[in-house]
């Protein structure tokens, strides 16, 4: 048995039930050992025994199901988009139809008998263009023996169409009293639902715009040395484990691998988060994608570039896209036992009076009327208005749900997992306070001037916003990468840096202001030193402050019995100091974003897990949650990953999202319980139950006001949500 994995671009699916029907015809094929397709991404990936079968009959048999196959990406987002384009443009033709038809039905614009066939006209386009797709879906359904939704949609429909069309066509053979039309109740139908389509696909279009921009970060060459030193221009792709390439200021690091000449301050926020450059030396591992801020460094290269883990990154992202959701469909659950249910009814309702009573005209009118009761406007609309609905508020509060199926499954989280760094802290390092004498401050900000390091450009912000200008002309700077900056005024050697950087130039520390130092490095605050003429005048003391709600926000979560946790890439002192103050038990530190990825996956088999990050290294744990919440204030590839995004970066917005979830849950239910109860209660009378006793038959007419006062109460039973307080 030869195994071989194949991995397609399968466009022309339009709903779960598509990728779950290739799955189940692949799983009775000899030769296919497994198959996994994926509705979100349109990825198929199957393994194949070569022996049995081939990657053509692969693609052959997937043609002949009705769906296509593309080579490329490219492709593959061209189709997307003309498929989307197609959606939107059947989506406005519907919703303008609808609206005509309402206009044209209850203000006299034509004369009755040009109105009804005007009517019927609009109605038609709307029900078999507009509608085709439920058509589609409800026979792919059937013949999978899967009576969801749309086999409720095309019965309802067709039922109050093709009554509507017999009453104009055939109008003698209906008593006046009967002669109804229910053309604007289908089109209502179709094309709200069409509108839930419309929301889901826009999000589906969006989800994968992330993972193009974090290609583009992977840098595209390398400066390649040769045996003789010299530089050749080369795409990063092509190279090789042991190739040595230069790395200048600025520049990405273009693969894994060490430092084998040099030293730098190297930028990795995108893989690790963490808020200031790391020095790195020879001897130093680097990652792909990670910028050197301030120095010439020469690396060799350990991993290709498929291997790196910028590129584990990307993969870890498409396994998380693809992932399925477990999202419960009510509507569907209750519309696979009410269709076939219906469709019995109605055909013993047609038996009973046309056989049994001999009446076939009753025969017929109370099967229509059972048919027209049974259409799903209120079943149909239950989740798709309350979701509108929603979406609605939640922008309202500042609070953007880019996938509205996540609403569901807010309310359901066990674990709320957070980055540190610009996500519970404002990511920017500041000097929280200092014991040098403010006399120095116009000196020691004019030297910081010359460096675009972040710490020097914190200093030199807390110096200005005591408006003291940093002016001076200093006679020498020589920035020491790693450690800090030595500089000459008036004849004095002025050191400002790291310990390391005041005993390399044989300073004489104050034991106090040594004892202060390390007092604040216990306190997982960062400190700068200061020296001039080999004695020490203090310290900078620096810090990520956390942000306004966060202790609040940790406290309401406790008190909803959702477990908070700490999930951050730096070190442990730092992230367990901030984890105290917030009264976070679980702390995860140095971490990378593949393990961060693996920490959700591992809690996800106890419960929902909800992600809150900002960073680009916060993408796969963002997309891998449950629910992924990132802040308006983050990368644009981190706010792709997202289900949520905060707009006003409020921490307090994401209790609101809980709250929001709740309420929206608790009217969808009880819209469907309100939906399904009146159908209930109507298709047995539609059907005559109560003509044996009281003698009352209900036409199609009070078929279809109980079936539009139905949809009414839906309606206002979700508007209720932009008022509620949450």
């Amino acid at each position: 048995m030869a195994i071989k994995k194949i991995d397609l671009n399968i466009t022309g699916m339009t709903c779960v039930n598509c990728s779950n029907g290739i799955e189940r015809f692949f799983k009775n094929q000899k030769g296919v050992v497994s198959s996994k397709v994926s509705f979100a991404s349109n990825e198929g990936i199957f393994e194949i025994d070569t022996q049995l079968y081939t990657k053509e009959k692969l693609v052959t048999n997937i043609e002949k199901l009705g769906y296509k196959v593309e080579d490329s990406l490219e492709e593959l987002e061209k189709e997307q988009l003309k498929e989307f384009s197609k959606l939107k443009k059947i989506f406005k033709t519907a919703l303008s139809f609808t609206i005509a038809i309402f206009i044209i039905m209850f203000f006299k614009v034509f004369e009755e008998s040009v109105r009804d066939y005007i009517i019927l006209a609009l109605a038609t386009i709307v029900q078999f263009y507009c509608g085709a797709r439920f058509y589609t879906h409800a026979y792919s359904a059937i013949k999978n023996k899967n009576y969801d939704m749309n086999v409720l949609v095309a019965l309802g429909t067709s039922a109050a169409y093709f009554y509507s069309l017999f009453v104009i066509v055939f109008p003698h053979f209906f008593p006046e009293h009967l002669r109804f039309l229910y053309f604007d109740g289908a089109a209502v139908i179709i094309t709200f639902l069409l509108l839930g389509k419309y929301l889901e696909e826009n999000s589906k279009q969006k989800a994968s715009d992330f993972l193009k921009k974090l290609m583009n970060l992977a840098p595209i060459n390398a400066n390649l040395l040769d045996e003789n030193n010299q530089t050749k221009t080369v795409l990063a792709s092509s190279l090789q484990i042991y190739d040595k390439v230069l790395v200048k200021v600025g520049e990405k690091i273009p693969a894994d691998g060490k430092i084998i000449k040099g030293c730098a301050d190297i930028d990795t926020a995108m893989i690790t988060g963490e808020s200031l450059p790391v020095f790195k030396k020879e001897g130093d591992e680097v990652l792909s994608g990670t910028v050197n801020t301030n120095a010439v460094i020469t690396v060799e290269v350990l991993k290709k570039s498929s291997d790196t883990t910028l590129s584990k990154i990307i993969s870890l992202l498409k396994t998380a896209q693809s992932k399925q959701i477990p999202i419960s469909r009510f509507a569907d659950k209750i519309a696979n036992i009410f269709v076939p249910t219906v469709i019995a009814i109605a055909f013993i309702t047609f038996i009973v009076w046309g056989f049994f009573v001999g009446d076939f005209q009753n025969a017929i009118i109370a099967s229509i009327s059972v048919l027209i009761i049974s259409c799903p406007c209120a079943l149909g609309l239950a989740t798709p208005i309350a979701i509108v609905s929603s979406v609605s508020r939640g922008a309202k509060e500042g609070i953007l749900i880019k996938n509205p199926a996540i609403i569901e499954q807010i309310k359901e989280i066990k674990y709320a997992v957070f980055d540190k760094t610009g996500t519970l802290t404002k990511g920017e390092i500041s000097v929280s306070n200092t014991n040098i004498d403010e006399k120095y401050f116009k000196l020691l900000g004019s030297i910081e001037n010359y460096s675009e390091h972040p710490i020097s450009k914190a200093i030199v912000d807390f110096i200005k916003e005591k408006d003291i200008k940093t002016d001076l002309e200093i006679e020498s700077v020589e920035i020491k990468a790693g450690q800090g900056i030595k500089a000459t005024y008036e004849n004095k050697e002025i050191l400002i840096g790291n310990i390391k950087l005041l005993k390399e130039n044989s300073v004489n520390i104050d034991e106090e202001h040594l004892k202060l130092y390390e007092n604040e490095l216990n306190k997982a605050n960062g400190v700068i030193l200061v020296a001039i003429d080999k004695k020490t005048i203090g310290f900078f003391s620096l810090e990520d402050r956390l942000k306004e709600y966060a202790v609040e926000l940790i406290k309401e979560l406790k008190n909803k019995n959702i477990k908070p946790i700490l999930l951050s890439g730096d070190n442990k002192i730092t992230a367990e100091k901030i984890a105290k103050v917030l009264n976070i038990d679980e702390v995860y530190s140095e971490v990378i974003p593949t393990q961060k990825y693996e920490v959700i996956k591992q809690l996800q088999q106890k419960g929902k897990v909800m992600f809150v990050g900002d960073g680009i290294n916060d993408a796969p744990s963002i997309k891998q949650a449950d629910i992924g919440i990132t802040l308006n204030s983050g990368s644009d590839i981190s706010k792709d990953a997202g289900d949520i995004i905060l707009i006003n970066n409020d921490l307090q917005s994401i209790i609101k999202s809980i709250n929001l979830s709740n309420q929206s849950m608790k009217i969808v239910k009880q819209n469907l319980f309100w939906a399904f109860a009146y159908n209930s209660l109507g298709i047995p009378i539609a059907a005559g139950v109560l003509f044996p006793f009281l003698g009352v038959m209900l036409t199609p007419m009070y078929a279809g006001i109980a079936m539009s006062f139905s949809s009414v109460t839906v309606v206002l039973n979700s508007l209720r949500l932009k008022i509620q307080k949450i």
